[in-house]
């Protein structure tokens, strides 16, 4: 499997971004996405922890450094990818109390420019966000006739987890 070279970057601000999955908030993700998201209210920290281990990529904003321990996450977005042909950007957000600030233009350009996506094909959902997302590429899928889904069976996914809900 091909490896991803860590990225860590830093604002003028004080905010860095990481790649390095070891830094993340599992309980900060976990929270914000079971309780404040549209698109996964109610899931399960195991499925939150399972769906970062199975991405190839996984970024977190934090405010300070995390390397010396002292920084505090306040974004994340993850990637599942090929890195040749397909990518798809989920779960992105910033905590409320720091949006405004550029984060997440900041975190999409870093995203988005990465050497390995950035000539995928790359897709994602909002319901929100169109217009953020717009300014770096995504468009309205094309032949939308010539695409087809399988929709999400929650019931399913909890079955293969063995987890009761």
């Amino acid at each position: 499997m091909e490896e991803i070279e860590e990225t860590l970057l830093t604002n003028n601000v004080g905010f860095i971004i990481s790649t390095n999955k070891c830094f993340l908030d599992i309980e900060l993700i976990h929270n914000f996405l079971s309780k404040d998201s549209y698109w996964v209210n109610g899931i399960t920290k195991e499925l939150v922890i399972s769906s970062i281990e199975n991405s190839i990529l996984c970024y977190g904003i934090y405010e300070g450094n995390p390397n010396d321990g002292s920084a505090k996450q306040v974004g994340f977005a993850r990637i599942v990818s090929d890195i040749v042909r397909f990518s798809w950007l989920g779960d992105v957000f910033i905590l409320p109390e720091y949006r405004g600030r550029g984060l997440s233009k900041w975190l999409m350009t870093v995203i988005t420019e990465h050497p390995k996506l950035k000539g995928t094909s790359f897709q994602l959902a909002t319901k929100d966000a169109h217009s953020l997302y717009a300014q770096y590429g995504f468009k309205p899928l094309g032949q939308i006739e010539n695409r087809m889904a399988r929709p999400l069976n929650w019931e399913t996914v909890y079955e293969g987890y063995k987890i009761n809900k």
